[in-house]
């Protein structure tokens, strides 16, 4: 388990950091056009231009769970991205590290209950950004992944912390 939750001013944080092996030029590109978001992010964003302000929204899967609203917050090509995902605020922070990037993800979450769930989700995302950003596939389905992860956040983070389980149908 690499993710970790703290507590802030705005309520409960999940925060990951990923040493990745590739410049961080690539890694920005990743997170913020949709052709590489398609491949990790959970969700399909639309959005006309990232600027701060800018309407977002996020489309599940078909037939996953509805389609919600958001709104780029903060935007600092190529260093920062903070958003507004539903009720979640999500950062993503990419600095140079040696020969490669460090990639920080921050969520903000509105309840507790959801940490453990939501931690897998985003270890999950992070194997599948790395993945791409080394140009392989998963040996393994999301869904999978996440079943085999949730039990350690769960241990790790407390029963307070899994009190809310999957989406509906999210793991199919």
């Amino acid at each position: 388990m690499e993710g970790t939750l703290e507590q802030t001013d705005a309520g409960p944080r999940l925060c990951f950091i990923r040493h990745l092996a590739h410049p961080p030029e690539k890694v920005w590109r990743a997170i913020t056009e949709p052709e590489h978001l398609s491949a990790w992010f959970p969700d399909t964003i639309v959005v006309e231009r990232w600027a701060v302000g800018a309407p977002l929204r996020f489309e599940p899967a078909a037939g996953t769970a509805d389609a919600f609203d958001g709104e780029v917050l903060a935007y600092e090509p190529p260093t920062m991205l903070e958003l507004r995902w539903g009720t979640d605020v999500i950062r993503l922070e990419v600095e140079p590290a040696g020969d490669g990037t460090k990639l920080t993800l921050l969520d903000t979450i509105d309840e507790l209950g959801k940490a453990a769930r939501d931690g897998a989700g985003w270890h999950t995302c992070l194997d599948q950004l790395e993945h791409h950003l080394d140009g392989t596939t998963p040996p393994w389905s999301a869904s999978d992944r996440w079943r085999e992860l949730h039990p350690a956040y769960v241990e790790t983070l407390g029963p307070e912390a899994a009190t809310i389980g999957p989406p509906a149908g999210s793991l199919d």
